[in-house]
């Protein structure tokens, strides 16, 4: 079954996140903000991936540029991701 996720990231650059994710697998990946190259790549890679493998992946990747928050645009999509299950 189809879901469409839309989380409000904190701490970060991008100030949404948009999934689409089907049976477990991430169909489509959209960040609004935050540092173009880097949630574009994390948006490719992610397609077609399992969910619990993103988690796994994404959930400790720490920036240094969160403003001191232990936080980061990929970490924020695997909190995202959590929210799906």
């Amino acid at each position: 079954m189809e879901q469409t996720i839309h989380y409000k990231p904190e701490h970060v650059c991008s100030r949404a996140i948009d999934i689409v994710v089907d049976d477990g697998i991430v169909k489509d990946v959209r960040f609004t903000g935050g540092c173009p190259g880097n949630t574009q790549a994390v948006a490719i890679l992610a397609k077609g991936r399992k969910v619990e493998e993103l988690i796994t992946a994404l959930e400790h990747v720490e920036c240094p540029g969160s403003h001191g928050h232990k936080t980061s645009c990929p970490q924020e999509f695997a909190k995202a991701l959590k929210s799906s299950l």
